[in-house]
C-alpha cells in the first residue's frame, strides 16, 4: 500500500463515520419531534372540552339557565373538595360528589357515594348511568343542565 492509498483510505472512513454520526443524529431528531408532537397531540385532548355544565337557577320554581357555565373535560369530579374539576359551593353537596366521564364515546354520571345522593331528571342514580345533551343533573341543592358538543 502506498501512503496515498491510506490517506485516500482514512479520508473514506472519516467520509463514512461523519455521514453516520449524520444519519443518527437525523434520526434522533425525527424520535424527538414525533414523541413532541404525539405529547401536544395528547396535552390538547386533555385540555378540549366537550361540552358543558350549565348552573340552573331555581325562580319560582321553576328552573332556568344562569350565566354559570363549567367545561366538560373527559374526566370531570363535581363537589366541594378543591380537588374536582368543577367546585361547588353548596353544603348538601360532598367533598367528592359525583363523576362524569367519557367512555367510547358515551357519557357516564356516578354518583361517588355522596351523603345526599345525586339525580338525573329527578331520578336518584344508584349505579352508574349514560347521561345526554338536556339532561339535569342534580347535586345537593344545584342543578346542572348538561350541553355536550356534536
Amino acid at each position: 500500500m502506498t501512503v496515498g492509498t491510506n490517506e485516500f483510505a482514512l479520508f473514506l472512513l472519516r467520509l463514512a463515520s461523519g455521514l453516520l454520526l449524520i444519519a443518527m443524529l437525523a434520526a434522533l431528531i425525527i424520535v424527538m419531534w414525533r414523541d413532541y408532537r404525539s405529547a401536544t397531540t395528547q396535552l390538547e385532548a386533555a385540555r378540549r372540552t366537550y361540552g358543558r355544565l350549565v348552573l340552573l337557577q331555581e325562580i319560582d320554581g321553576v328552573y332556568t339557565p344562569s350565566m354559570t357555565t363549567y367545561p366538560l373535560l373527559p374526566l370531570t369530579s363535581i363537589g366541594r373538595s378543591p380537588t374536582n374539576t368543577i367546585l361547588i359551593d353548596d353544603t348538601f353537596a360532598s367533598g367528592e360528589h359525583a363523576l362524569l366521564a367519557l367512555r367510547s364515546g358515551m357519557w357516564w354520571l356516578e354518583d361517588r357515594q355522596s351523603r345526599n345522593g345525586t339525580t338525573l331528571n329527578n331520578i336518584p342514580v344508584t349505579e352508574t348511568v349514560i347521561v345526554t345533551d338536556g339532561d339535569i343533573i342534580g347535586i345537593g341543592r344545584m342543578r346542572f343542565k348538561i350541553e355536550l358538543e356534536h
